[in-house]
């Protein structure tokens, strides 16, 4: 009996990236393999380790460079959850390639070992990896690493022996360690011969311009669309989904940019969460620590705020922040031969869980965030079992403005207590044009009580969660009142 003709393959995307003085080529690499186990299995670089492959626990860190501004930006990544492709035109390091030819360790490495940050050793490679792109934004740079620097690099790495301060004093020893140059103009040159071009097919879609986006998501609706690939990651290694095809949109120049108007900031969908964060801090301050616990660095430093939102996961931060904020989405198409767009206010973007107004031809291109009007107080709270690289039980954000003791406007955001990231509507009713005092707080937390009916899980039970709303409007309270003493880090 004849067989029948395989079905005709999508066209294969090679895979080009610099280690090791050379510049790595390979081929049928397919599309949602991870780099991981690119790393492991095909090119048998072993030093990377796999502990959780879910982005928890840094064991699998690696650093990536690209060129910006004709410097090399370094950059300490989750190995596990992130596409092979996605290094593609990029330079690689792992932590057997730090030290010297003739053994000489890397500072890092050897402060490490002066300091003894290692035990059973399982996790030390992630930590080098972490230490290693913190050397290079600072030390290689002529600066000192402190103590909340080095906090910051490591937050995405876990151990279990060492109790993490042997880890601290080697990041802080570093400025002490003699400096070890990268020649980064050959790096550079090696970068440019191999620049990402554009993929406008194939199983792997890079594209570096809006129209080409637009025109690639209106021809494979059904492709698995990526940024950071932070969560998409998951759904590879935790829930076993195959991506035949996946379009890539870190490269489009015009998505990776925070633009910044008068009266509003636009942030790209390939800005990454932590430039996303600074940039939102920068006209609110108090984003600044929400951000920092958003996730550990390797994951800001992939993810994106875009893809966060386009997402819709109920327990994602940024959301309840956002809607707090009054934040509106552009989402992009390709339609008769033109680009078309859309404005969607976020707290009506969602439609149920991990469902959204989206449309399948559609892209995310851009969050828009109002700046401060004169006299917003805004409160932006987190609870997770971990203070640290973990996820919410329960987020809460709120945005008030109060003049002569009465509420003129109130928004709130909430995140974990529904299918969707909501805004709590009910609890603003019932603060607006009420004086802002512990009998309209008390009215406001029966309310919010009874607003959301969410779920218990494993993160915690649906009584914890309704009860931890009101007592985060009472935060919100006492910090909009003058109390100076009511988060951990003013304890501190």
């Amino acid at each position: 009996m004849p067989m029948k003709p395989a079905q005709s393959p999508l066209f294969e995307t090679p895979l080009r990236f610099w280690h090791r003085d050379a510049v790595v080529e390979r081929h049928h690499v397919p599309p949602d393999r991870t780099l991981l186990d690119l790393l492991r299995e095909d090119l048998r670089l072993t030093a990377t380790k796999e502990g959780c492959a879910a982005g928890d626990c840094g064991a699998c860190t690696v650093v990536v460079a690209e060129a910006v501004n004709g410097r090399l930006q370094y950059r300490a990544v989750n190995s596990c959850i992130k596409p092979a492709h996605a290094i593609d035109g990029l330079a690689l390091w792992t932590a057997a390639d730090l030290a010297k030819s003739d053994g000489t360790l890397h500072p890092v490495q050897q402060t490490m070992v002066a300091c003894h940050g290692s035990q059973c050793g399982f996790c030390t490679p992630g930590f080098v990896m972490s230490l290693f792109a913190l050397y290079q934004r600072t030390v290689a740079q002529g600066l000192a690493v402190d103590s909340h620097s080095a906090h910051e690099a490591l937050s995405g790495n876990l151990c279990r022996c060492t109790g993490y301060r042997p880890i601290v004093q080697a990041a802080c020893s570093l400025q002490a360690e003699p400096a070890q140059a990268i020649d980064e103009e050959r790096i550079l040159a090696a970068l440019q011969t191999m620049a990402t071009t554009e993929q406008p097919s194939g199983d792997y879609q890079r594209l570096t311009t809006l129209p080409a986006l637009l025109q690639a998501r209106a021809q494979h609706p059904q492709a698995q669309l990526i940024a950071g690939a932070t969560d998409a990651g998951l759904w590879i290694t935790q829930g076993l989904r195959r991506m035949p095809q996946i379009i890539d949109l870190t490269r489009v120049a015009e998505l990776r940019r925070v633009e910044h108007y008068p009266q509003h900031i636009a942030i790209g969908a390939a800005v990454n969460l932590q430039d996303a964060f600074e940039a939102l801090a920068a006209d609110r301050p108090v984003i600044a620590p929400f951000g920092e616990r958003f996730a550990g660095w390797p994951v800001r430093q992939s993810g994106t705020l875009g893809g966060n939102v386009a997402n819709g996961s109920p327990i994602g931060d940024s959301m309840p922040l956002l809607i707090a904020l009054g934040a509106q989405v552009v989402l992009m198409a390709w339609r008769k031969g033109r680009a078309v767009h859309r404005h969607v206010p976020l707290d009506q973007f969602y439609t149920g869980y991990r469902q959204s107004l989206l449309a399948a031809d559609e892209v995310l291109a851009w969050v828009v965030v109002p700046r401060p009007a004169p006299g917003e107080w805004l409160g932006a709270y987190k609870v997770s079992k971990r203070q640290e690289d973990d996820i919410s039980a329960v987020c809460l954000a709120v945005q008030l403005h109060v003049q002569d003791g009465r509420i003129t406007a109130a928004r709130i955001g909430a995140g974990g207590v529904a299918a969707t990231p909501a805004r709590a509507v009910q609890t603003e009713a019932a603060l607006i044009g009420q004086p802002w005092n512990e009998a309209t707080l008390a009215a406001a937390q029966q309310t919010i009580a009874q607003e959301f009916s969410p779920l218990s899980d494993l993160r915690a039970s649906a009584d914890f969660r309704r009860t931890i709303l009101g007592q985060l409007l009472r935060r919100a309270w006492l910090e909009s009142t003058g109390h100076s003493t009511v988060r951990l880090e003013a304890l501190a």
